[in-house]
C-alpha cells in the first residue's frame, strides 16, 4: 500500500535561496512542487530516523483527521480518486439510463446508499426474511444449511469455503477451506494479555454484543446470555485456529483430501449435499487449511444447542449488515470496529462510504469509466517498461549471489522470465449483466451484490484457470503478488503522487515510489519466504536445492530477529509473521537502486532543490509509505497484519543497505546504523 503527499509551494525566502544557489552550481536544478524536499522534517538526522526526517513536516501539519484511524499518502491518493469516482456517481444518478445498464446500476446503487430516509424507516426490516430462515433451524442438517446460505451472501459462517487454485497444480479450479468463525479480527484477541486486547475483549462481551442483541430485539437479559453462549464458541473456535505466522506455511495449511476423507474429518456434515447447496457443483476432492479447526467445528456441532447457533448465526447476519441499516446498527458498528479497534473518532461522510461499498462491491464497472478519464497510454508505459528494467535488475542480482547454486540459479532466472505484470488495468472486464440493483433497500442492493460475488468464484470450479482476472479494480492504491499465477498486478492508481501529474515527477522519486516500493516490493514476493515455494508455473514445488534453502532460511532469520527486535506501544512486530513483506520491501529496495542506476538521471548526478539523485531515490521510497496512525490501529496492526508499521518499512530495510549510509553520510553512533556484518543481505 502506499500515501501520497501533497504539494505545497516553497516559500519566497527559501525559493530565491534555492535559484541563488543553482546560479552558483550549473549541476543544480529547482523545482516547486517537490514533496520531497517540502516534507522533510531537516530538525532529525536522517541516520537517526529517516522516516521521520523525509516525512516529519508534512506529518506535523497534517493531523489524523477524526473520521481515519490513519492518515498519510495513500488517504491522499483515495480522497483524490474518491471525488473522482463522486462525479461519476452523481452522473449516473441523473442520467436516466436504461434498466441493466452499468450507469443504471452505478446511479441506483448511489442513490439507494445515499436515501436516509428510506434506510432509517426501514431499520431491521430489509433482513427479516434472513432472520426467519435463522429461526427456523430446527436440527443440526437445517442448521448446516443455513451455513450454507449465509455463505452466498456474503455472512461468515463456520464453514470457509471458497474455490481456489490447486497450489500443486495451479491450472486447475479446486475447493479450498479454511478456518473461519470468529468474530474478532485475529485468534489472538481472545487470549492475549496485553492492553489493547483486553480492553477489546472486554468492550466486545461488554458492550458491543449485548448491544446488537438488543437492537435485532432481544430483551436485556436474553441479550447477556445469547453473548455468554456467542463468545464461548467463538472463542472454541479461535482456540483451534492457527496463529498469523502459521498460516505463512504453504505447506503445512496444504491438506488434500477427497470429500469421504473430508465426511470423516467432519462426519456431522453431509458435506456432498452441504457443497450442493453451496452452489459448489460436482465437488470431489477437497485442499483443507487447517484440519484441527474442522475437527473441532464437528465436536461444537455435537457440543452447543441450536438456540446457541442461532444467536450467533444472528450476530453474524447483523453484524455483516449492519452498516447498510439504520443508524442505532451503523452507529454500534462504527463504534466497535472504527473507534474501539482502530481508533477512528468520527464516521467518514456518508457519500465516501457509500462510494467505499460500491467500489468493493462493484469496482470494474468503475473502473471502466476510470482509466478511459484518468490513466492515458503514456502513463502506462512509463510503467510497463519500468517493469522490464526491473526485471533486469533482478536477475543481475541473482547472477551475483555468493550463496546460492548456479543450479537454483538457473531455475531462478526461469521463474523471473516468466513473472507476468499486469499493469494499470485489465485488457477484459468483469460482466455485472446478471447483478441486479434497484432504488429499493441499501441492504438488499448490497445484498445481491454479495451474491454476484460468490457465485462469480463459484462458477469457477473444476474450469481452467482464467489468468486474465484482476483480484483488484484499477482505481484501488494497493498492489499484489499472486503466487499460484506467479504474477505482479500493479493497479494504475498505485503509481499516482496526489496533486502532481506523472510527467512531472522526476526518475529518481518513481523509483523509489513505484519501482522499489511497488514493483520490485511484489516481484521479491514470488522469492520471499512464502512465494519461494512455487515454481515458474506457479506450482507449490521444491525447486531450491536443499543446501539452498537452508542458506535462505539463515538469511531469513536475521530479518525476522530485525523486526521481531522493534517494539511499539510495548508491543513487538511479529518478526516471522511478517517475515515475507519484511524480505519484499528490502529486495524492492535492493532491485530498485540497481535499476534506477541505469537511468539518464542517475549517470547525470544532477542535484534538485540541493537533494542528489540517490537521496531523491530513499526519499521517494519514504513518501511512499508516509502516514501517522493512531494508537488504536497500530496496536491492531501489529496484532493482526502480515505488514509492519509504514515507518519501520522505510528505516527498517534502509538500515540494511549500504547505498542509503552512503547517501546520507549516516556514521556509527547514529540510530539506525547497524554494522556492515549485522545488515540483512537477500536478494
Amino acid at each position: 500500500m502506499k500515501k501520497t503527499l501533497l504539494i505545497v509551494a516553497l516559500v519566497a525566502g527559501a525559493f530565491a535561496t534555492l535559484v541563488l544557489n543553482a546560479c552558483k552550481q550549473s549541476n543544480s536544478t529547482t523545482i516547486a512542487n517537490d514533496p520531497v524536499y517540502t516534507d522533510r522534517d531537516t530538525t532529525v538526522k536522517p541516520g537517526d530516523d529517516f522516516f521521520k526526517y523525509a516525512n516529519g513536516t508534512w506529518i506535523n501539519k497534517n493531523p489524523i483527521p477524526p473520521a481515519y484511524s490513519s492518515w498519510g499518502v495513500g488517504d491522499l491518493v483515495e480522497e483524490e480518486l474518491r471525488d473522482k469516482l463522486k462525479k461519476i456517481n452523481e452522473d449516473a444518478l441523473t442520467a436516466n439510463a436504461a434498466k441493466g445498464t452499468n450507469t443504471q446500476k452505478i446511479g441506483d446503487f448511489y442513490f439507494s446508499g445515499m436515501d436516509t430516509v428510506d434506510i432509517e424507516k426501514q431499520g431491521l426490516s430489509p433482513l427479516k426474511p434472513e432472520l426467519d430462515k435463522i429461526a427456523a433451524i430446527h436440527d443440526v442438517n437445517s442448521l448446516v444449511d443455513e451455513f450454507a446460505h449465509l455463505a452466498t451472501i456474503g455472512v461468515d459462517n463456520p464453514i470457509g469455503a471458497y474455490v481456489g487454485q490447486d497450489e500443486k497444480n495451479s491450472g486447475k479450479t479446486v475447493m479450498h477451506l479454511g478456518q473461519d468463525g470468529i468474530g474478532l479480527p485475529n485468534r489472538d484477541y481472545y487470549f492475549n494479555t496485553d492492553p489493547h486486547s483486553v480492553t477489546i475483549r472486554n468492550d466486545y462481551q461488554q458492550k458491543h454484543l449485548p448491544t446488537l442483541y438488543t437492537l435485532s430485539g432481544l430483551s436485556p437479559a436474553a441479550a447477556a446470555s445469547a453473548t455468554a453462549k456467542t463468545y464461548a464458541l467463538e472463542k472454541f473456535f479461535a482456540d483451534s485456529s492457527r496463529k498469523l505466522e502459521d498460516l505463512r506455511d504453504p505447506y503445512h495449511n496444504y491438506n488434500k483430501m477427497p470429500v469421504a476423507g473430508l465426511s470423516k474429518l467432519v462426519p456431522a456434515i453431509d458435506w456432498k449435499s452441504t457443497f450442493e447447496k453451496m452452489e459448489y457443483r460436482g465437488v470431489d476432492t477437497v485442499i483443507v487449511g487447517q484440519p484441527e479447526y474442522y475437527r473441532a467445528l464437528n465436536k461444537a456441532l455435537t457440543t452447543y444447542s441450536l438456540a446457541d447457533w442461532k444467536n450467533y448465526l444472528t450476530k453474524n447476519l447483523v453484524s455483516e449488515y449492519a452498516g447498510f441499516l439504520s443508524k442505532p446498527f451503523d452507529d454500534e458498528t462504527f463504534r466497535f470496529y472504527g473507534t474501539v479497534i482502530r481508533g477512528n473518532k468520527a464516521q467518514l461522510p456518508r457519500w465516501k462510504r457509500v462510494l467505499n461499498h460500491e467500489n468493493a462491491l462493484m469496482g470494474e464497472v468503475l473502473g471502466q469509466i476510470f482509466v478511459k478519464e484518468y490513466f492515458p497510454e503514456k502513463t502506462k508505459k512509463r510503467y510497463v517498461d519500468m517493469v522490464e528494467a526491473m526485471r533486469q535488475a533482478f536477475k543481475e542480482h541473482i547472477e551475483k549471489l555468493d550463496w546460492m547454486s548456479q543450479q537454483t540459479k538457473q531455475k531462478a532466472y526461469d521463474k523471473l522470465s516468466k513473472v507476468t505484470p499486469k499493469v494499470g488495468y485489465p485488457d477484459k472486464w468483469k460482466d455485472y449483466s446478471s447483478l441486479t440493483i434497484d432504488r429499493g433497500p441499501y441492504a438488499l442492493n448490497v445484498m445481491r451484490a454479495n451474491t454476484f460475488a460468490y457465485l462469480f468464484n463459484a462458477n469457477k470450479l473444476g474450469k481452467p484457470v482464467d489468468r486474465t482476472e484482476w483480484g483488484i479494480t484499477p482505481q484501488t492504491y494497493n498492489a499484489y503478488y499472486n503466487p499460484s499465477n506467479n504474477e505482479i498486478v500493479l493497479p494504475a492508481a498505485q503509481f499516482t503522487i496526489p496533486g502532481i501529474k506523472d510527467e512531472d515527477v522526476d526518475d529518481a522519486v518513481v523509483y523509489g515510489y513505484a519501482a522499489a516500493s511497488v514493483i520490485g516490493h511484489e516481484m521479491t514476493h514470488g522469492f520471499d519466504d512464502d512465494g519461494r515455494q512455487f515454481d515458474a508455473q506457479g506450482n507449490l514445488k521444491e525447486w531450491w536445492l536443499p543446501a539452498d534453502s537452508v542458506k535462505f532460511t539463515q538469511r531469513t532469520k536475521v530479518i525476522i530477529d530485525q523486526f521481531s527486535a522493534y517494539t511499539v506501544y510495548g508491543l513487538h512486530v511479529n518478526g516471522k509473521a511478517t517475515q515475507g513483506e519484511n524480505i519484499a520491501d528490502l529486495g524492492g529496495l535492493a532491485i530498485g537502486i540497481t535499476a534506477f542506476k541505469k537511468t539518464q538521471q542517475y549517470k547525470d548526478n544532477k542535484t534538485i532543490n540541493g537533494l542528489t539523485p540517490m537521496q531523491r531515490f530513499f526519499l521517494g521510497y519514504a513518501l511512499s509509505w508516509m502516514e501517522e496512525d493512531r494508537k488504536e490501529s497500530l496496536s491492531s496492526q501489529i496484532l493482526t497484519n502480515e505488514h509492519s508499521p509504514a515507518f519501520l518499512r522505510v528505516n527498517g530495510p534502509f538500515s540494511d543497505l549500504p547505498e542509503f549510509y552512503e547517501a546520507f553520510g549516516v556514521k556509527k553512533g547514529e540510530k539506525m546504523w547497524v554494522d556492515p556484518d549485522k545488515r540483512v543481505k537477500i536478494w
